[in-house]
């Protein structure tokens, strides 16, 4: 007869690869994300790329836009791949695709090799990956899962504020090609560590079947679409700080060393805040969240045309990007506070549409604003406008999920 301490030693083996699991896959999340993250960065590539491609800064925004477009359509994509392959193998072949293509952007010659490579290529492999390991954490969470996804949809600027000052340190030392070369290699080497992690989690992508059933189609589709218009009018604002960050601050008068500085703080703020949007929407209602962070945004905006200065923009800047990672963190929580798991991956890839079109419509009118005047007031002014109609919006949602 086996002993106790046999019996519990026996017993220990059989639940720790259960007890890893959670933790094998969010190590692979982070892994991958994070270098995939530094699209957040690309305004430290806007004057390298002018200068070595002579191109416009509204092009580098519609290069920007296009890759947030390959991003979308990935997440969009990603779900119907699902009981096509493993959750290990979807990963390997998009962070192969995003790879690949940031390796075409580094010997890009012109306005069309970049966009394929970093705009469809690195875009599309990007989603494709965030989707996937979205989709298969939130089937393993069992609580939590505001503060969860609001970490996971943080990697992504957390990995620009990284990433900037890395890249202004490389470009400075070995110019813009060798840094993209350099960020194909570390893409490439991520995408085999999280292959590798989400393999040994066990990570799988199926929905659960039988569960529970959502809200009646009409409140749910009334739902979604307020929660997309809450989601896009934080986006638009906020992806125009992190796409020109930099831009901007010299537009306002900061130096070269202040915009690099302004750039890092910057996705910190949104990384942070995105982490407590998510924390919030499981104590208080997800609305009140979005509809405060919109608040901060119109007032970070007003505070900016009416003292415009260097410094002031760098702080006013930040609170806008607070304002975004608040609503993006809160955002992903509702997900699965409206809907559950089972389809939040789905669900989370309509959600990014509006991420998608918010990126192709305010950050490429603020590139064309710049061409045109030199400056960004108008720009400011149109984002507070949509703050002010984000608020209302958000005050509109229902507290809770309906039965």
């Amino acid at each position: 007869m086996a002993s106790p301490a046999s019996a519990r030693w026996r017993s220990s083996l059989t639940e720790r690869p259960g007890r890893w699991r959670v933790p094998l896959a969010l190590a692979a999340v982070v892994a991958l994300n994070l270098p995939l993250g530094t699209v957040y960065a690309f305004s430290v590539f806007i004057r390298p790329l002018e200068a070595e491609l002579g191109l416009t800064r509204a092009a580098l925004s519609f290069v920007f836009g296009l890759a947030i477009v390959g991003f979308t359509a990935g997440m969009n994509l990603g779900p119907l791949l699902y009981r096509m392959a493993s959750a290990a193998t979807l990963v390997a072949g998009a962070a192969a695709l995003a790879a690949l293509g940031m390796a075409l952007a580094a010997g890009a010659e012109g306005l069309a090799q970049l966009a394929l490579g970093y705009g469809v290529m690195f875009g599309l492999g990007g989603g494709i990956a965030y989707v996937v390991l979205l989709q298969g954490m939130n089937l393993m969470l069992t609580r939590r899962r505001g503060l969860a996804n609001g970490f996971i949809v943080s990697l992504y600027p957390m990995g620009a504020m990284i990433g900037a000052p890395l890249f202004g340190w490389a470009l400075a030392e070995w110019g813009l090609r060798a840094t993209l070369g350099g960020l194909a290699a570390v893409l490439a080497a991520a995408g085999a560590v999280g292959t590798l992690l989400v393999a040994a989690a066990g990570m799988r992508t199926a929905p659960v079947a039988g569960g529970a059933a959502g809200p009646p189609a009409e409140r749910q589709l009334s739902v979604f679409l307020r929660i997309w218009t809450v989601f896009f009018l934080a986006a638009a604002a906020g992806l125009t700080v992190l796409g020109q960050a930099a831009g901007m601050v010299e537009a306002y008068g900061g130096t070269k060393a202040l915009a690099l500085s302004a750039t890092t703080a910057i996705t910190g703020c949104v990384a942070a805040a995105r982490i407590g949007g998510g924390w919030l929407a499981d104590r208080v209602p997800a609305p009140l969240v979005m509809a405060g962070a919109h608040v901060l945004a119109a007032a970070a905006n007003a505070l900016l045309l009416a003292f415009p200065g260097p410094l002031l923009a760098v702080a006013t800047l930040a609170m806008i990007g607070t304002g975004y990672g608040l609503v993006s963190g809160s955002a992903a929580a509702a997900i699965g506070i409206y809907w559950g798991p089972a389809q939040y991956g789905r669900l989370a890839g309509r959600l990014y549409l509006a991420w998608c079109v918010a990126a192709v419509t305010l950050p490429v009118v603020a590139g064309r604003v710049f061409d045109l005047t030199g400056g960004y007031a108008a720009v400011v002014l149109i984002a507070a406008a949509g703050n002010l109609l984000g608020v209302l919006v958000a005050a509109s949602l229902p507290r809770r999920a309906a039965g």
